[in-house]
């Protein structure tokens, strides 16, 4: 394919037909920043932090969605751009309940404000997505201060109805990444724009719960927020980027071997994400891998084996269980024969253990009456 030469920022690059200037720009370690860009997902331009200047053009465009073309002259931060991102990030601090901008000392208002957060939040601390925020990494970058204008008021209340996704309208900028990852990259579609003409919000259904409406509640739409709109209810104020141990693994819950970054503080788990570059989800979660974590601190989890005596359970070492196990498979199989067995694979043991337990029927039992539970 014949490559192409684009400028940006008084150098040289080449590039494919095709490529957007953000691509582009990203392939060469260029940073441009972006808030409703999905990697993945058709690109939008609706947030308008991403633009750029173009050469020869009137206006500022954006970089996710302007394709580059041959001979393109482009600055990343040039006076304009970098005011017209300034501009565009105070709006969206405006925009709702935002406690993320800086220079607290020069505003007059900023305690009251965070006063009226709390007020608003029902909750003790502020922010929940506080240090793990796009809108507020950005206000920090361009050192753009809240509190300058009039800030646009929300008529809808929070969603706190479910228990594993909690909906701050709020918070939301609009910026359509969660709406893209639900319809896009999981391709549920069980939210959308509405509202359009008079107060946009984003509705599930014909404006319902998310418990009443399609939802599947993967939580892929909670991974896509910039900001603090949609919050894992189980980690909400447990969790901060800072105070937690980030580690790898593979999801217990099936074959397919999807990758998860565990949020571990006091070695307790306390927030799960997908991997976004990890093979073979790409960060994908689905309910089970995200939320079904906890289940390993449950007080009704068995630690001790159990023996029935009579009408009780009494606690035995694992010598003795699997002994009385392995006598009564026996006795079984030599009065009705191996078929008169079976065995049933726990979802949360992990993939190799269901291995295991199928090739011990199969082939030291002699029988196929093996299955996997499915159960979370």
């Amino acid at each position: 394919m014949e490559q192409r030469q684009i400028v940006i920022n008084h150098k040289k690059y080449r590039f494919n037909p095709g490529s957007t200037i953000l691509e582009v720009a990203a392939e060469n370690n260029i940073r441009i920043p972006t808030l409703c860009h999905l990697k993945d997902a058709s690109p939008t331009g609706t947030c308008r932090v991403c633009v750029v200047e173009i050469d020869g053009l009137p206006e500022l465009a954006t970089a996710c969605n302007t394709h580059a073309q041959d001979k393109m002259f482009v600055l990343t931060e040039s006076a304009r751009v970098i005011e017209s991102r300034k501009e565009t990030i105070r709006k969206f601090l405006a925009s709702g309940n935002h406690n993320c901008s800086i220079g607290t000392n020069q505003e007059r208002d900023w305690s009251l404000f965070q006063a009226k957060v709390l007020t608003d939040d029902g909750a003790e601390e502020l922010c929940p997505a506080w240090g793990d925020c796009r809108l507020q990494d950005l206000a920090y970058q361009y050192q753009v201060q809240g509190g300058t204008s009039a800030k646009k008021p929300v008529n809808y209340p929070m969603e706190t109805v479910n228990p594993l996704i909690i909906r701050d309208f709020s918070r939301c900028i609009l910026c359509g990444r969660c709406i893209q990852a639900c319809n896009e990259i999981q391709v549920n579609k069980a939210i959308r724009l509405g509202n359009q003409d008079t107060d946009p919000k984003v509705i599930a259904g014909s404006d319902v719960p998310l418990k009443d409406s399609d939802c599947v509640f993967c939580g892929e739409c909670v991974q896509a927020c910039p900001v603090g709109a949609l919050v894992e209810k189980k980690s909400r104020y447990q969790w901060r980027p800072w105070d937690s141990e980030k580690v790898r693994t593979t999801c217990p819950y099936c074959g397919v071997g999807c990758q998860l970054n565990l949020h571990v503080r006091d070695k307790r788990i306390v927030k799960v994400t997908g991997v976004e570059d990890g093979s073979p989800n790409k960060g994908r979660l689905c309910v089970k891998g995200r939320f079904g974590f906890d289940f390993i601190y449950s007080d009704e989890r068995l630690k001790t084996p159990l023996i029935r005596d009579k009408d009780r359970f009494r606690e035995a070492s694992w010598d003795e269980a699997l002994d009385l196990v392995s006598s009564k498979f026996i006795e079984i199989i030599n009065q009705s024969g191996p078929d008169a067995l079976a065995g049933v694979s726990c979802a949360r043991s992990i993939n190799e253990d269901s291995y295991q337990m199928q090739k011990l029927f199969r082939a030291v039992f002699k029988t196929n009456n093996i299955d996997h539970c499915a159960r979370t």
